[in-house]
């Protein structure tokens, strides 16, 4: 067999680093407009003088945002690094853009019972555990049934962003609607297994060390797709989690429906869930961990609450 493409190499060891699906969609098409940009020459070819061309087109001619010029540069780096094996020091001096600091978009509790009247079933529970439990959307949909712990009223979510595995609070209100949708799944599994289907995508290989386990109820995704297919790796038709534009759509829906004129979306319910326990009274460190931060620092945007209104100054007029 020949040496594989560029690309293929790419995207054979973002898999063996266990990058996220979404990270190697994204490499990939940065690495792939780089290689364009310089006219389609090898990669090798190129001096870090063509990576900064590269990221000063992005800025000055597509008007791309700081997270996204700093994505293609990481994405760049990834493949001198990691695929052409290319010392880091002869491109390491590559300035990254500056990021804007914003201030995250909240929700008030009243706004997000308005929101919450709009939504309903399956589409209202993920609402609720993005907001009472400090989720990302993706390590919501990306839960098993095993990783929702009732008795000890927590979620544990896997491979978080960095991934790294955390703990979060599980709701009590959410108890009955989570006890409703588990035996949802279980029925839809229960068909899937007697039309000689069941299984589910498991991580790490799992499904190699134990062949069983892609067919047990506890791995089977807590919000399922409504369509089995095909996995792109195996070949074998499965059941996956539904797609992340589907709630994101149904809340935009019902966000429509209501009198609030703040741009939401579904990462302001985490926001919202991290400034409502500051103002709450919890410690900084307590919401950290929670939402999984690396670092305290980016908890620290939401002390912004804690300063009413223009830094806790009155105004002259008042």
């Amino acid at each position: 067999m020949g040496k594989k493409k560029l690309l293929e190499q790419v995207s054979d060891i973002i898999k063996l680093k266990r990058y996220s699906p979404k990270t190697e969609k994204a490499y990939i098409g940065w690495i792939k407009r780089y290689i364009i940009y310089h006219n389609k020459q090898h990669p090798k070819q190129l001096s870090e003088q063509h990576i900064k061309d590269y990221l000063t087109h992005l800025a000055l001619y597509q008007h791309v945002s700081s997270s996204t010029q700093n994505q293609a540069l990481n994405a760049i780096i990834f493949l001198y690094k990691h695929v052409l094996k290319i010392e880091l020091g002869k491109i390491g001096s590559i300035p990254r853009a500056k990021r804007t600091r914003r201030i995250p978009e909240v929700l008030s509790q009243q706004e997000i019972k308005e929101l919450f009247t709009k939504l309903s079933g399956q589409n209202l529970l993920m609402a609720s555990l993005l907001y009472g439990s400090g989720l990302r959307l993706m390590e919501c949909l990306r839960l098993r049934i095993k990783d929702v712990d009732i008795s000890n009223s927590q979620l544990i979510i896997h491979d978080g962003k960095g991934q790294k595995d955390r703990v979060t609070v599980l709701p009590n209100s959410l108890v009955e609607p989570l006890n409703k949708q588990i035996n949802y799944v279980k029925n839809i599994h229960e068909n899937d297994l007697f039309e000689g289907y069941g299984e589910t995508s498991l991580p790490d290989a799992l499904d190699r060390k134990y062949p069983n386990a892609s067919r047990s109820l506890k791995w089977q995704y807590l919000f399922p797709s409504s369509q089995r297919a095909e996995d792109p790796q195996s070949g074998k038709i499965k059941r996956h989690h539904i797609h992340e534009s589907y709630l994101q759509k149904e809340l935009k829906i019902a966000l429509n429906k209501t009198e609030i004129l703040k741009n939401a979306s579904c990462h302001t319910l985490r926001h919202s869930f991290a400034t409502h326990l500051l103002t709450s009274g919890y410690d900084i460190r307590t919401i950290q961990e929670l939402l999984g931060h690396k670092s305290v620092k980016t908890t620290m945007i939401y002390t912004h609450v804690l300063n009413k209104g223009g830094l806790g100054v009155k105004s002259p007029l008042d």
